[in-house]
């Protein structure tokens, strides 16, 4: 079972039939480091899931970088609005290193509930899982400081501290390169 089938089961509880016809749907593609995946102002047509390598969603907006997030092996990337609703592309999406990838096309995305009759409900409770992670960033801005940001970070991805350039972490967590310096700084003390 590959990480994606085993995603998938330990989300959507889909029995074995159904589970390869869902994964042998996505396409193994291999992006090298700095490879794009979508440009902003495109239409998003894939959805990935990474089994291996970083991707980092970003946008520019005047000529500066916010980085939304930096995504990891075991979770799926996408612009969802664009992917969904086939809108302009809000966000770059970018391979931070060499990635391995299974991706799935929106024309088969959309041709599931044709092979898998619950996939309907399955859809929707992974759009749940999305919105509920974004609600979750949305809480974490709202209701966190920028140290107990950097520190909720730190504790569960204490990796990307050395995978990712800084500035992309300071953006992601809402906080200027220089506050991001003093808590790093705090922090190796």
């Amino acid at each position: 079972m590959t990480n994606l089938e085993q995603y998938i089961q330990s989300y959507f509880d889909v029995q074995e039939e159904q589970l390869t016809s869902i994964a042998s749907r996505f396409k193994y593609k291999e992006p090298a480091k700095n490879d794009f995946l979508l440009k902003q102002g495109r239409q998003c047509n894939q959805l990935s899931f990474i089994q291996k390598g970083l991707i980092r969603i970003y946008a520019t907006v005047d000529d500066k970088e916010v980085t939304q997030w930096i995504s990891t092996p075991g979770y799926f990337v996408t612009d969802l609005a664009s992917f969904i609703f086939s809108t302009p592309a809000r966000w770059n999406i970018q391979a931070l290193t060499d990635c391995e990838l299974y991706t799935i096309e929106k024309e088969d995305y959309n041709s599931l509930g044709n092979v898998v009759p619950e996939w309907h409900v399955l859809e929707k409770l992974f759009i749940a899982k999305c919105f509920i992670i974004l609600e979750e960033r949305v809480n974490s801005h709202l209701f966190m400081t920028a140290e107990e940001r950097y520190n909720k970070l730190l504790q569960q991805q204490p990796d990307l501290f050395n995978q990712v350039p800084l500035q992309y972490l300071a953006s992601m967590l809402g906080m200027t390169p220089e506050t991001f310096s003093r808590l790093r700084k705090k922090q190796l003390k």
